[in-house]
């Protein structure tokens, strides 16, 4: 069963402005299987500088993780990147906002890698 998690720390504030950047929501999104920024950014259809920077919010707050890394066409090493969670509630009615996430396991990203080759 997924994972479900209360956030209530002083994370909120990364959080919250990692996805309040523009094209974060598409890179989370695009980002369910392992991609280089440089596949980001072509699927997306952004600047790849700007791709950089939101993945580098985006791993800053915990929604996206590096996986590891792997040979390009070109020959270089580049980072793969995937989503670190599937769902995230945002709940504004107390002081601070608090976050209800529904965390990737690991199993689903393997099965999810299965089925995309």
């Amino acid at each position: 069963m997924p994972r479900r998690t209360q956030r209530t720390d002083t994370n909120s504030t990364t959080v919250l402005s990692a996805l309040g950047s523009k094209y974060s929501a598409e890179i989370l999104c695009a980002a369910g299987t392992p991609k280089s920024a440089q596949t980001l950014s072509e699927d997306i259809e952004i600047p790849i500088a700007t791709c950089y920077r939101r993945i580098e919010e985006l791993v800053d707050a915990g929604l996206l993780t590096c996986e590891g890394r792997q040979l390009s066409e070109e020959g270089r090493r580049t980072n793969i990147y995937r989503r670190t969670v599937d769902e995230l509630e945002v709940d504004f009615s107390d002081e601070q906002p608090t976050f209800s996430q529904k965390r990737r396991t690991e199993a689903k990203n393997r099965l999810q890698d299965k089925l995309e080759k």
